[in-house]
């Protein structure tokens, strides 16, 4: 292969990476439909959901983002009535990402009293449509 090939095969490939990065980075925290799925709070081994909202977290042990995340849902659900916070740490229960098709953590639900998903965010959720998918619950 000569050298102006490679180093256009390169370039090529560099520019793949950046936009596939910035596409990615765009969706990261944004609200999205939470499906049919419904969340069983004894995957979690929590008791009850919360009497308006629960915020479930996916995490991993090894999540670089999800202190940050833990801490924000903590704060928002001591803010407001009738809403709980749980945690699902998915390095000792693998079989629920696959159940709940999580596919990256930090994923965050905002499952209603009934335990139906009603919204879910990759990443770290932004303030504003965490509001969002919590008023229309």
């Amino acid at each position: 292969m000569s050298p102006a090939l490679a180093l256009g095969v390169a370039a090529a490939l560099l520019a793949l990476a950046t936009i596939i990065g910035v596409v990615l980075r765009r969706r990261d925290g944004r609200l999205r439909g939470g499906g049919a799925l419904r969340f069983d709070p004894t995957d979690a081994d929590a008791a009850e959901l919360g009497s308006r909202a629960t915020l479930v977290q996916f995490s991993t042990e090894m999540c670089a983002r999800c202190p940050q995340v833990r801490r924000m849902l903590d704060a928002y659900a001591s803010d407001h009535e009738g809403l709980r916070h749980i945690e699902v740490d998915l390095t000792h229960r693998p079989d629920l990402s696959a159940r709940y098709k999580v596919l990256q953590t930090p994923t965050t639900f905002v499952v209603d009293g009934s335990g139906a998903v009603r919204a879910r965010f990759h990443g770290v959720p932004h303030r504003h449509a965490l509001n969002e998918a919590v008023a229309a619950v």
